[in-house]
């Protein structure tokens, strides 16, 4: 027998042009005053402005906060949060990729609390100590398909100075409204839309391979595989599909939703590499996924056996799974080994004390110990 709790709240508007309804939802969820949160490159884009300016007429003001890194950081959550405050807004607008979404959530956890941002770290029942009162509203527009944290209770954030990235997690974190419109997505260069891509996969592969009982978690990562098998290699032949990017952007939230079984080590590691080395995340986890699979291998053999039959691969069992993984990999262009971004093996001890330490590594399928991780990365240095 089991006891869990599921949450699958977030409304979701699906369909290209339906950003034109941001003002609608934001008055459905109780927002006069957003603030719209985005990173440094979309801050000027014609698709922000056109929001800012939809939202000011309908509601008679919205402001902007542009200064996200790519890998969001605890200062762009605290200058977030002053700007938040001195324009008296009552809720926030999180509108770019995961670095924006993810700095939005944790802008909007902080708006009304009174510890400092580090405090909330998903350890334990480090979520409890969060005044629920005080988390702002949310209304989320992804401009990728990768991360889904538009339906996600959780924010990473990288604490500088501890050179760590840490994740915040409460259930109001997680978005009211969510808006999938693939026109956003259209501008995406090649390369980002399939580390992204590839991104939204790993959420659903970790997912899968959790030790953790969530059979709804389950269903839905198959389905986002599945359709990431069908459609991320047309929107890497073809930006401009919109259909293969309508559904992308689906599995990427999909992908969310399945990861609240858990992650694993291709999570654990990357977040590390992500904090050292301010590397594209969904890049780091594509490149390390087969190598935390393969080191993996001896507790997923049910578990690849089903899903190469759910995915109709030709080859059967973990061996199907791997071969499907890795041509995948290479026709979206993917890196083969992290040697390619320059890493090397300088930090090897650290990152893996950093991995084992990471939350993700305890829903990993083996709970490998620090040396364990030292080596998956090694091995992801050398190749396969």
């Amino acid at each position: 027998m089991h006891t869990s709790n599921w949450h699958y709240p977030t409304s979701i508007r699906v369909g290209a042009g339906r950003v034109r309804e941001l003002p609608d939802a934001c008055r459905a969820s109780g927002i006069k005053r957003p603030l719209l949160i985005t990173d440094r490159d979309l801050g000027h884009s014609d698709m922000i402005l056109k929001a800012l300016d939809d939202c000011q007429r309908t509601l008679g003001h919205c402001a902007l906060f542009d200064q996200v890194k790519g890998n969001p950081t605890g200062d762009n959550v605290a200058a977030g949060v002053q700007a938040y405050k001195a324009g008296q807004h009552d809720g926030v607008i999180a509108f770019g990729g995961g670095s924006a979404l993810d700095a939005a959530k944790a802008v909007a956890l902080m708006t009304g609390q009174r510890r400092p941002l580090w405090d909330f770290e998903d350890i334990g029942d480090n979520h409890l100590r969060a005044d629920p009162n005080g988390i702002a509203p949310l209304i989320a527009v992804p401009t990728t398909a990768g991360t889904g944290s538009e339906v996600g209770r959780a924010a990473v954030i990288t604490d500088e100075q501890a050179r760590v990235k840490r994740t915040m997690l409460h259930i109001r974190m997680m978005p009211r409204v969510a808006i999938l419109d693939a026109r956003l997505t259209l501008s995406l260069p090649r390369h980002l839309t399939a580390a992204t891509g590839m991104d939204a996969l790993t959420h659903c592969l970790e997912a899968w391979c959790s030790p953790v009982w969530h059979p709804m978690a389950e269903a839905v990562a198959v389905k986002g595989m599945q359709m990431i098998d069908r459609h991320l290699p047309r929107v890497v032949a073809d930006g401009q599909d919109l259909e293969a990017r309508e559904q992308m952007l689906v599995a990427s939230s999909l992908g969310a939703a399945a990861f609240q079984r858990g992650l694993g080590g291709v999570h654990a590691i990357a977040q590390s590499l992500g904090a050292l080395y301010d590397h594209h995340h969904g890049l780091l986890n594509a490149i390390l996924l087969p190598y935390v699979l393969l080191a993996n291998q001896s507790s997923l053999q049910s578990q690849m056996s089903d899903l190469a039959h759910y995915l109709r691969l030709p080859t059967a069992g973990f061996a199907g799974v791997l071969d499907w993984l890795l041509a995948l990999r290479e026709e979206s262009g993917i890196a083969p080994d992290l040697s390619m971004l320059g890493i090397d093996d300088r930090d090897a001890e650290l990152i893996g004390r950093m991995a084992f330490a990471d939350g993700c590594s305890h829903t990993n399928p083996i709970r490998h110990d620090a040396q364990g991780y030292q080596r998956i990365f090694c091995h992801a240095l050398r190749g396969l």
